[in-house]
């Protein structure tokens, strides 16, 4: 039973001076005072032990949380929030067990960890779910981009970016001054003969890579990747959700580099990406891959990047014409407009022999259109 609210200590102070005068029975007191035995003893020892102070209301916390994650644990999750502001509880649970950390906590305890010390923001809810598809091995598929620019003290940035498919794992992430085709291939030669050549590359159809008016056509820099045997697709025009996996990597540069900091020019801003590609690639457990890094998921490509480009060969069967200046050919009397990217390049009409009038035409191993003479138009 509490005490009355009067003054709860000089109650106190009052309950024990009259019981310690032992003039009155322990039990008639705690009766006039409307306490029960068990509390009234509690306040004599308390007293004998601590004198007046231990009178004072003490802690109701349990002296031992069994359940409670140890010191250690605790500072070193907090540690890695500050290194990684935008990492949650299952990445930072997941980097933890990737360092043999002795005890992991399950990344709904390093949620309430982070809570605890204001370090978690509320996520905001998203209606949309999306369906996530991979190519079943690295290389099959690079999906590659330019993030949005930004300013530097010298200048805008273009950042470039390629992702492999398969495991996430950054090959480029170039800070460049244009998005030129030259810049584009500076980047991608280092890349290329690091990690070789991939089956495919898919881009979406703006500059340097297509035509935002013609969808899916050839660039110098498309006809290029071609020439070394890689196979070019296209986003579909107004669905980036083609090239998802790019995107989403966007997001996370620009939650974890580039928001809330300024870069005096390219060279600072590449020193950064370059940290944080390590990051990304061996540090960072990646939700889609089960909480692995990307490097655990990717290899490298058993395709070598040729020192020069093989000779382009056709079948017999092939009629074969030279691309003009204006990317046209001229083919059984019909001026064909293929692409000025292709000048001075052969390409192949094949004829379909299930069909006559029907040719599929071909540079090198990429299907430029189907022509039907009997409809040239």
């Amino acid at each position: 039973m509490p005490w009355p609210e009067v003054s709860t200590m000089s109650l106190r102070r009052e309950f024990v001076v009259l019981a310690q005068a032992q003039e009155t029975p322990v039990s008639e007191l705690c009766r006039r005072f409307g306490i029960s035995r068990k509390t009234g003893y509690k306040w004599l020892q308390r007293y004998s032990e601590c004198q007046a102070e231990g009178l004072a209301d003490l802690s109701r916390r349990p002296r031992h949380q069994p359940t409670r994650t140890c010191a250690s644990v605790e500072e070193r999750v907090v540690t890695l929030r500050r290194q990684h502001p935008a990492w949650g509880g299952r990445k930072i649970s997941g980097r933890l067990a990737d360092q043999g950390f002795p005890e992991v906590p399950a990344p709904s305890t390093v949620t309430h960890i982070l809570r605890r010390h204001g370090l978690l923001q509320k996520a905001a809810a998203s209606s949309v779910q999306w369906q996530r598809f991979e190519h079943p091995t690295p290389n099959d598929l690079w999906q590659m981009d330019f993030k949005g620019h930004f300013h530097t003290g010298q200048g805008k940035c273009h950042t470039l970016t390629v992702l492999d498919d398969h495991s996430r794992f950054n090959l480029v992430l170039k800070a460049c001054a244009k998005t030129d085709t030259a810049s584009v291939r500076q980047a991608l030669i280092p890349a290329f003969e690091r990690y070789g050549l991939p089956i495919c590359i898919n881009t979406d159809n703006g500059s340097p890579w297509g035509s935002p008016k013609e969808p899916g056509a050839l660039s110098e820099l498309t006809v290029w990747w071609i020439r070394l045997g890689i196979r070019v697709s296209h986003s579909r025009p107004y669905h980036p959700q083609t090239n998802g996996k790019d995107e989403r990597f966007h997001r996370s540069l620009k939650a974890e580099v580039l928001n809330g900091r300024a870069f005096c020019d390219l060279d600072q801003t590449q020193q950064a990406l370059d940290q944080w590609r390590q990051v990304y690639n061996h540090e960072r457990p990646h939700d889609s891959l089960e909480l692995q890094v990307p490097a655990k998921r990717y290899q490298i490509s058993t395709r070598s990047y040729p020192n020069s480009l093989s000779p382009i060969e056709y079948a017999p069967d092939d009629h074969i014409r030279t691309v003009l200046a204006n990317g046209l050919v001229h083919f059984k009397g019909l001026r064909l407009k293929v692409s000025k990217a292709l000048r001075g390049q052969p390409i192949a009409l094949r004829p379909l022999h299930t069909d006559d009038g029907l040719y599929d035409v071909f540079f090198c191993h990429h299907r430029l259109m189907r022509l039907d003479l009997s409809n040239p138009d």
